[in-house]
């Protein structure tokens, strides 16, 4: 799937992670949103060197969905510069990369039985 891209955010909480991320998969904007609590950032804000705890959202969409999953998490997110940065997926199981280019266009994705 060229058209695959894993984007990266961070929230300041594990409810805004999850407000996020129920959002952005409930309207079809990504496949799954992995969320990882506990991320320790540093980073220089308005000057000065800053060490935060956050939450870290890994989200699977397509390139299609990139402006809309910005625009998005830009709507609900508490910081006035949020994390929003994506990479391709270069390679990856088909199956997967399938259900997730499925899952964002709305239709129904089958799973081989085992």
């Amino acid at each position: 799937m060229a058209n695959g891209i894993v984007v990266f955010s961070t929230a300041a909480t594990p409810g805004e992670s999850r407000k996020i991320a129920r959002a952005l998969v409930a309207s079809r904007l990504a496949a799954c949103v992995n969320i990882l609590p506990g991320v320790h950032s540093v980073y220089r804000w308005q000057g000065k060197l800053v060490g935060d705890r956050e939450c870290l959202m890994v989200i699977k969409t397509t390139r299609r969905r990139f402006e809309a999953v910005r625009l998005a998490i830009q709507k609900v997110h508490s910081y006035a510069t949020p994390e929003i940065i994506s990479l391709p997926i270069i390679a990856g199981s088909r199956p997967y990369l399938d259900w997730v280019e499925a899952s964002v266009r709305g239709r129904p994705h089958r799973r081989k039985q085992e």
